[in-house]
């Protein structure tokens, strides 16, 4: 993100004075590669100008005797952006970055080209993490919090690299604190967490455990408030296991199986499927429906590390109950069978039919 290129050979197009620097707008290739367009007052850069460097980013803004100053916009090689204020050519003053898909990632300070002060990063699922950072730019101290989506509800305490070491919950509306003490605590193959009892602070506010109203469902996860569309609810925690071994082992053992990525797949097994056992999350309660009111979405959480969330598709209700779809692979691929269990593929035939039934009456 620095403006300066001590490249001594270069390349010039464009007008030059009587010692042949560059003056006027001229565009100046580097042996680096990096190449330079905008304008030039005996071969120092004064004006507005945009470098391209050989990686890909680029970096553009108003120079003054060579060096950037005022407001400068740096953008990364896979298309985010940081938006900040530049001081002889430094990163010196407020400043903001965005992901490629244009989300605010950082907001702060930067001295020297380092972060400093306040700041707050944010992750693409909502929540965030805020505080002083340490004389390395890092989210690390004894004084930081990770805020939820919602904005209230935090987790207030000792971090190192945006992760939890030892917090406690924070209402940031009532401003206390609650009792518990958290922290990470990402799931192994063997161990769902060390907790299994300690309930997470924000969907203990959304979320509750009763009897499905779907006939054979046995228990299912309901709305404790109404929430609009896009609200998260409900957090899906559970042992990391490899897509292989799910394949490999009769359906009866997949009934809280979820995929988090190619290689990982989180499950929650007896007897942790029972909340006496096991309430530190409660995703996995949320029962399955072909037209859902939710979806699964990959959600970064300050305790279990990367998860998936369950977020709402439309508006629920206070007691409504909450239903996403399993996503289960129905069709036969050459000799093997479909990748869904028997009450799967019955619920796929009823719903299908009533598609039909539906169809011809239009």
């Amino acid at each position: 993100m620095d403006s300066d290129e001590e490249s001594e050979e270069e390349v010039v197009v464009g007008p030059l004075d009587e010692d042949s620097q560059p003056h006027g707008f001229c565009t100046v290739t580097y042996s680096s590669s990096d190449r330079f367009e905008g304008h030039f007052t005996h071969g120092e850069k004064n004006g507005k100008g945009k470098f391209f460097f050989f990686d890909g980013s680029t970096l553009e803004g108003f120079y003054v005797d060579d060096a950037l100053q005022g407001q400068g916009v740096y953008t990364y090689e896979d298309g985010g952006v940081l938006n900040g204020t530049y001081v002889d050519g430094e990163l010196n003053g407020p400043a903001q970055e965005f992901d490629s898909e244009g989300r605010l990632t950082f907001k702060g300070q930067y001295k020297d080209n380092a972060r400093c002060r306040e700041c707050w990063v944010y992750y693409p699922d909502g929540g965030c993490v805020f505080g002083e950072v340490n004389a390395d730019g890092e989210m690390s101290g004894k004084s930081l919090a990770y805020i939820y989506p919602d904005g209230r509800t935090a987790l207030y305490g000792s971090f190192v690299e945006g992760e939890i070491i030892e917090a406690r919950s924070l209402d940031r509306k009532m401003f206390y604190f609650e009792g518990a003490v958290y922290s990470y605590d990402k799931s192994t193959s063997t161990c769902i967490a060390t907790h299994t009892l300690l309930p997470d602070p924000y969907e203990s506010r959304r979320v509750f455990v009763a009897d499905s109203k779907i006939k054979g469902a046995g228990q299912g996860l309901f709305a404790k408030t109404d929430a609009e569309p896009g609200t998260v609810m409900a957090f899906y925690n559970g042992v990391r296991i490899t897509h292989s071994e799910v394949d490999s082992r009769d359906w009866a053992l997949n009934g809280n199986t979820i995929s988090l990525d190619e290689d990982t797949v989180i499950d929650v097994p007896k007897p942790f499927d029972q909340t006496e056992r096991y309430c530190a999350s409660l995703g996995h309660k949320a029962n399955h429906s072909f037209t859902p009111n939710c979806k699964y979405d990959p959600f970064v959480h300050p305790r279990f590390g990367q998860i998936k969330c369950i977020r709402t598709l439309r508006a629920v209700q206070k007691d409504e109950e909450l239903t996403v779809a399993y996503g289960y692979d129905h069709k036969p691929t050459g000799q093997n069978d479909p990748e869904a269990p028997d009450w799967y593929m019955q619920e796929l035939e009823v719903f299908q039919q009533q598609q039909q039934v539906d169809a011809a009456g239009q």
